[in-house]
C-alpha cells in the first residue's frame, strides 16, 4: 500500500472523504483510490440528497461529487450545503460537455472540478492542493 500521502509532520488526523456519484462503480473506483492514498471514506452517497444529508452528518474533510444524478444533483447539493458549511470542500466531478454546469457549480461554492475520464493522478493532484498537501 506505501507510505499515506497525507502524512504531515504532527498531525495524525487522517483526511476523511464523501464519495458522491449516482454510478456504483465510480462510487467503488473513487473510493478505492483515496483508501489507497491513505484517506478515510467515512461515506458514500448515490445522490444530492443523501449527499446533503450525510455531509450534515459526518462533516468529511473532503467531498467528490457528480454532478448529474437523480433525486437531486450535485449543484443542488453544493447549494444546500455551502450555506451551512461555508468551509466544504467539494470537488466536481463532470462529464465532457458540461462547462456551464461547472461554472454554476463554482459559482455555488465548489472549490474545484475535474472531468471524466479521469487519471487517478489528476484527482489525487486537485485533493492535494485543496487539502493543502505537499506531495
Amino acid at each position: 500500500m506505501g507510505i499515506p500521502y497525507f502524512n504531515l509532520e504532527g498531525d495524525d488526523h487522517v483526511p476523511t472523504v464523501l464519495v458522491v456519484d449516482d454510478t456504483l462503480f465510480m462510487r467503488v473506483a473513487i473510493s478505492n483510490m483515496f483508501t489507497e492514498w491513505g484517506y478515510e471514506v467515512v461515506g458514500k452517497a448515490a445522490n444530492g440528497k443523501e449527499a446533503v444529508a450525510m455531509y450534515r452528518e459526518l462533516q468529511p474533510d473532503l467531498v467528490t461529487m457528480d454532478v448529474t444524478m437523480p433525486v437531486m444533483t450535485g449543484i443542488a447539493a453544493v447549494k444546500e450545503i455551502i450555506p451551512e458549511f461555508p468551509d466544504a470542500k467539494i470537488i466536481m466531478i463532470t462529464a465532457l460537455g458540461q462547462q456551464k454546469l461547472i461554472v454554476e457549480a463554482i459559482e455555488s461554492g465548489a472549490k474545484d472540478f475535474i472531468t471524466k475520464p479521469f487519471e487517478p493522478e489528476r484527482l489525487k493532484a486537485v485533493v492535494d492542493q485543496l487539502l493543502g498537501q505537499n506531495c
